[in-house]
């Protein structure tokens, strides 16, 4: 089994349950001296290019919403509780690592407990604090709770 995230390192969130998970930007390439993840959550407009880890892809254009809501709801879910498990590297990605990936990490944080109305902030906080670009994307957090978000 391998070793969770180090806490300090770049990108990674806390969420109060303990669970990390690590948030990046693709367009930035990964650091050749960075651990790498053992699970990836990758949300683009297109297939992202193959890695030697365990991935899953969400069809998710940037500065928009999931093409699929009610399977961005499942995928989410099952991205939250495989970082229960303290030897996954869970790592959520899209192209720059703010919009999508902050909407994302909001939504795992909002599975995790956070209030929806607070789960923006607590992203913006504990991540990036541009995380969450758009207004459609801060509405799909606060209705995350009641489903699968609005317009599904």
């Amino acid at each position: 089994m391998s070793e969770g995230w180090d806490e300090g390192a770049a990108g990674v969130l806390r969420l109060p349950s303990g669970r990390l998970v690590r948030g990046r930007g693709l367009r930035h390439g990964l650091d050749p001296t960075a651990v790498p993840p053992t699970y990836g959550l990758y949300l683009l407009g297109k297939r992202p290019p193959e890695v030697p880890w365990d991935t899953r892809w969400l069809k998710w254009p940037d500065f928009w919403l999931p093409r699929d809501r009610a399977d961005a709801r499942k995928v989410l879910t099952a991205t939250w509780g495989r970082a229960a498990d303290s030897g996954e590297r869970v790592e959520v990605a899209c192209g720059g690592g703010r919009g999508r990936t902050g909407t994302a990490l909001a939504c795992l944080a909002v599975l995790d407990g956070v209030p929806p109305e607070e789960a923006v902030e607590f992203v913006r906080r504990n991540y990036d604090r541009h995380a969450v670009e758009t207004p459609w994307q801060r509405t799909y957090v606060r209705r995350f709770e009641e489903g699968a978000g609005p317009g599904s």
